[in-house]
């Protein structure tokens, strides 16, 4: 098909398309999305499916600018306002330069019950928001009519509640519906028998469930299943069932299976149908009957808008009790109670608007889109709702004037959260670590708050050290292509500014070790946020992610077993060749003062770190672009023939290991040496990428005529690669330490040949300061032109060729070496709004039990709400005990002694310590010989602190309060030498 065929503009969107892959991209490229209202759950819809890049969106919507918008919708500006614009054609540009790629136009049309819908079957989905339920019943039953039937999502937003429903048909196809990445494992042993056994190698987890497929390769003995695929029963986490495997051949060695994606179909009902029997999503177990109960409402508030044509009335308490009579009614329809509290705190804010929990929704709604357009992960079924109930629980008993609007930008913000709320936020100080992706969309929602008015003496600091690059631009929404190669920090800062000028931002470009109080990352589909509040919650550091697999050093040495051993080795190989020996070289030269020098102390038997080798490269120093190619020529052989021979010829493919096992068996796998080939395509890439690294680092210019060069057969006659002989004993033994480990024991024959070669380059002149600087290179892997890309991947494919490995291709390799996480503004989207909405609750002091942590992944979609981990205490006594953000603070003198220091504590904290350690020092352990005496000696003969320190900080342990228990650990306690009551010590 023509989508196949398509290019896809890898500089723009690598990181999303490791998150969706090519075939869905292409299919959205193809597609046309018909989107309608653009307030603020709208725009958020329209940024996100734009930066996607499906072919085509129409925005809809018939409402002109008012001041309201402004504190919404982050593209409409004060003078659309002024201007009376159309809201969609105060955002269509906006919008539009969001992807060149994406074509995007305008409908003022209006669309109501007599509206002739036949314009809607040039999309392939259709979203609605802001659009009363009897018309989107209508719009739903037309889309399912079709055939094939147009996708259907309807969301919306009042005040503090939010819904999103989608109807993708009958039988909507999926063809992967998790996106996660099959895993392939080794196999330790398949039994013949009814059924067979398999057994994975290392006890690893296989992580199947009872009705997948496995298909099989590499098994030795058994061959019978190589190549075909078995459903599987599930018998512990490192075994199953595959069927009858009595009568194959025994099993010998080997072998890798992998998880087959199978494709599902799901089945949809229309919103009529959907309405009374909800199939719907919970996203937080502490109140499970909360999802229900706002169908209802929103429900309710349907009929409340049908019938009076227009919302609740902010803080009308007779519009409530309307509302409450809607509801009850519906409730009896679907047999659930509503509390009176939820209805009324619905009704209040229905008319306003909270920016983060738009965007929130927004980033699910955006994904659902995708879905439709691509049948790639498992969509909704079928209604989801997300509530910010926790952000106004504190706020319901406020008098009315306080959430009554003034004419401003803030007046749908304050019908949710009051005046003095909002007020809080202008006063409120951020520091902000990162502008990449969440960082453009906290910043958004931030602007959209009125966080940090200058005028009430608020501010933002952000700091980022990157500049911005064109990959940025998927999804870093406030980047634009004329701002690439620009700091990050100061870039957002002025475009936050364009969103909201009221606020006080402060861009640095300072690097910050990040101990932020709300965090929050993503990785494709899946986002988590936690919130860290001094005091009363967990720490940052309480739950960290589990460090990354070190691969091991032998297995990158000689036994890749998958391609991202090779994808390593050959990155491995690029940071030492072109990025640590041209450092180590330029360093060796810079800290000797001369060639002559270097030579005299090494004459005189000095040995001088690293000298050997860089006198090597010295004088082996290429000057012409064919050098280079020698040299790249040479590595070839070096790396893919005589790797290969010399490990054969240590370890024959017969070797047995002392228990009579095969030597080489899965998962090490034989290499076999690689012959060159002028005419292989891989081959010259590997040559002629190394070769142009080899002329970046010794500055020799670089020009396409390097293929010219190569191609002349002469040259390749001329170069002779010396016949390779195996050198005897080579150990690959598990333990070999890493190279930088061996100490460097040198013979004084290497020591005699270092001399006679730096003698040599001084005699032949060949020492000048051009001839002792290399240039170092820095991996850069999204710039194509540079060539580290093609040595990485030729090198990595080379590798896997000889080791029999299945190649990756470009991209994968791309991912894995540069160490990519995949990414897309969906759920960076959502994962901001979801911080945001708690920044509220921290600017308000909220109390610990409305604070709520969120995981959620897009993709299956799940989402996650809970409440955060309350921090512990640790109790020493009964009236005494202390957490992780505890310090306890001590202030001697001069003259203060250790008995003093333990006094103070009893007299500050109420319990004596019986040990005190300052770092791995023991100042004070009573049964060590000798301690008591320190009793009587000053803290500063004890601690000797270096001139100008105020303060240390201490261990301390106190008794237990049954003998013969262990000591009970202390808080740290900081003890200053004199007294400072100053900043210091707040």
């Amino acid at each position: 098909t023509m989508a196949d065929s398509m290019d896809i503009d890898d500089s723009l969107y690598s990181r999303q398309r490791y998150v969706l892959g090519d075939s869905a991209m292409q299919q959205m490229a193809q597609s046309a999305v018909f989107l309608s209202g653009m307030g603020a759950l709208g725009v958020e819809i329209a940024k996100n499916i734009v930066l996607a890049g499906v072919k085509a969106v129409t925005l809809h919507d018939c409402k002109r600018c008012e001041v309201w918008d402004l504190g919404t919708n982050f593209f409409i500006r004060e003078e659309d306002v002024h201007s009376q614009k159309k809201r969609v054609e105060a955002v269509h540009s906006r919008v539009a330069e969001l992807n060149p790629y994406v074509q995007v136009s305008v409908s003022t049309d209006v669309l109501d019950d007599s509206t002739d819908l036949s314009f809607l079957k040039r999309y392939q989905c259709v979203v609605l928001t802001e659009t009363k339920l009897s018309l989107q019943k209508r719009i739903n039953h037309f889309c399912h009519s079709q055939q094939p039937p147009i996708k259907f999502i309807g969301c919306d937003v009042f005040g503090i509640c939010s819904r999103v429903f989608c109807d993708f048909g009958e039988a909507f196809e999926v063809s992967d519906p998790t996106g996660e990445e099959p895993k392939e494992l080794f196999i330790q042993n398949i039994s013949q028998g009814n059924p067979g056994v398999v057994m994975c190698m290392d006890s690893r987890t296989h992580g199947l469930q009872t009705g997948q497929s496995v298909c099989f390769k590499e098994i030795n003995g058994m061959t019978e299943l190589n190549g075909t695929t078995h459903q599987v029963t599930v018998l512990s986490p490192y075994s199953f069932a595959i069927g009858d495997t009595s009568s194959f051949q025994a099993f010998a060695h080997g072998g890798i299976f992998r998880l087959v994606k199978t494709p599902k179909t799901f089945n949809f009902e229309m919103m009529e149908q959907q309405l009374c029997d909800p199939r719907l999503l919970t996203p937080d177990f502490s109140k499970p009957e909360v999802p229900l109960q706002l169908h209802t409402i929103m429900l309710a508030l349907d009929a409340f808008q049908e019938q009076h044509a227009r919302l609740p009335s902010i803080g009308c308490l007779q519009d409530a009790e309307l509302l409450l009579k809607f509801t009850e009614e519906i409730s009896r329809t679907l047999k659930n109670t509503v509390s009176f509290e939820l209805v009324r705190c619905v009704s209040r804010c229905a008319r306003g608007c909270l920016p983060p929990l738009a965007a929130a929704v927004g980033g699910i709604a955006s994904q659902e889109v995708l879905k439709a357009l691509t049948g790639k992960f498992s969509p909704l079924q079928q209604w989801f709702y997300l509530d910010a109930i926790e952000v106004v629980q504190p706020l319901q008993y406020l008098p009315a004037e306080e959430f009554a609007p003034r004419g401003d930008r803030y007046d749908a913000l304050r019908a949710c959260i009051g005046e003095s709320m909002c007020l809080k936020l202008h006063k409120f100080r951020v520091f902000m670590v990162g502008c990449g992706a969440i960082g453009c969309e906290m910043l958004k929602n931030l602007a959209l708050l009125g966080v940090g008015l200058s005028r009430h003496s608020g501010e933002i600091c952000i700091t980022d050290p990157d500049l911005i690059e064109k990959s940025n631009l998927n999804r870093q929404f406030l980047f634009r292509p004329q701002h690439i190669q620009r700091p990050k920090s100061t870039t957002a800062a002025a475009a936050t500014l364009e969103i909201n000028p009221e606020m006080q931002i402060d861009a640095h470009l300072n690097k910050v070790r990040n101990n932020s109080l709300l965090d929050s990352g993503t990785m494709g589909t899946k986002g988590h946020t936690e919130i860290i509040v001094p005091y009363l919650t967990e720490s940052y550091n309480s739950h960290r992610d589990p460090p990354e697999e070190e691969i091991p050093f032998c297995t990158l040495k000689s036994f890749p077993a998958v391609i991202e051993h090779t994808i390593q080795w050959a990155r491995d190989k690029f940071e030492s060749a072109f990025s640590h020996k041209p450092s180590m070289y330029n360093m060796f030269w810079q800290s000797h003062s001369s060639a002559q020098d270097v030579l005299q102390r090494m004459m005189a038997g000095e040995s001088m770190e690293g000298s050997f080798q860089v006198i090597k490269l010295l004088s082996r120093r290429p000057t012409h672009l064919d050098h280079c190619l020698a040299l790249a020529r040479l590595k070839f052989d070096k790396y893919f023939k005589r790797k290969a021979l010399q490990l054969l010829h240590s370890f024959p493919l017969d070797t047995r290991l002392k228990d009579g096992s095969l030597f080489w068996q899965s998962p090490k796998r034989p290499p076999s040496p690689i012959e060159f080939d002028l005419n292989d395509p891989l081959h010259f890439s590997f040559v002629v990428s190394a070769a142009r690294l080899f002329a970046d680092i010794y500055n020799i210019p670089y020009s396409e005529e390097v293929k010219r060069i190569f191609n002349t057969s002469i040259w390749v006659s001329k170069l002779e690669v010396p016949e390779y002989r195996p050198a005897e004993k080579v150990s690959t033994d598990e333990t070999v330490k890493k190279p930088d480990q061996l100490k460097m024991t040198v013979s004084s024959e290497e020591e005699r040949e270092a001399i006679s070669q730096l003698q040599e380059a001084i005699s032949s002149n060949s020492v000048t300061p051009e001839r002792l600087c290399m240039t170092p290179l820095f991996f850069e892997k999204d710039d194509d032109t540079n060539g580290h890309m093609d040595f990485v991947a030729s090198a990595s494919a080379l590798r896997a060729q000889m080791y029999a490995i299945e190649a990756a291709d470009r991209l994968q390799t791309k991912r894995i070496a540069g160490k990519i996480i995949p990414a897309i503004a969906t759920s960076t989207a959502a994962v901001a709004g979801l911080v945001s909405m708690e920044l509220i609750k921290v600017a308000g002091d909220y109390g610990f039990e409305l604070f709520k942590n969120c995981f959620f992944n897009l993709a299956i979609p799940v989402m996650v709400l809970t409440e955060t981990a309350q921090v512990k205490r640790t109790q020493i006594r009964d009236d005494i005990s202390f957490s992780i953000w505890d310090r306890w603070t001590i202030f001697g003198h001069e003259d203060f002694t250790l008995s003093d220091f333990m006094s103070a504590v009893k007299e500050e904290y109420g319990i004596e310590p019986t040990m005190v350690v300052h770092g791995v020092k023991m100042l004070y352990v009573p049964v060590m010989p000798g301690h008591n005496k320190r009793l009587k000696l000053t803290m500063h003969k004890l601690i000797k602190p270096s001139a100008g320190r105020k303060y240390v900080d201490l261990t301390v342990s106190f008794a237990p309060e049954v003998d013969g228990d262990e000591d009970l650990p202390g808080p740290p306690v900081r003890y200053y030498f004199r007294l400072v009551r100053d900043e210091h010590c707040s």
